[in-house]
């Protein structure tokens, strides 16, 4: 895992804001280039790949406890199952 998604973590689970190189937390969402790829909704961290399936989003999102996103022949798969991106409660 790259420093940069460490520290935002770190920060988003402590309620923080932060701001490393092209990703910004303000302690309840994630934001990568601007684009919201996860955020706290009732309790529970939701995520998506903003529409761009790139390996920074995917390894910004690997860095979230219960994510694990790797990809097959083009397509992402999220914790074993396909996933095409959208909005998912992770827990």
């Amino acid at each position: 895992m790259r420093k940069v998604s460490k520290v935002i973590t770190a920060a988003f689970y402590s309620n923080e804001a932060k701001t490393v190189s092209n990703t910004t937390t303000n302690g309840r969402a994630i934001f990568l280039h601007g684009n919201k790829i996860a955020e706290k909704r009732d309790g529970q961290i939701w995520i998506t790949s903003a529409g761009w399936n790139t390996s920074t989003t995917k390894e910004r999102l690997n860095s979230l406890s219960g994510v694990s996103i790797n990809q097959k022949n083009g397509e992402w798969f999220l914790n074993g199952q396909k996933w095409s991106g959208a909005w998912v409660s992770v827990g």
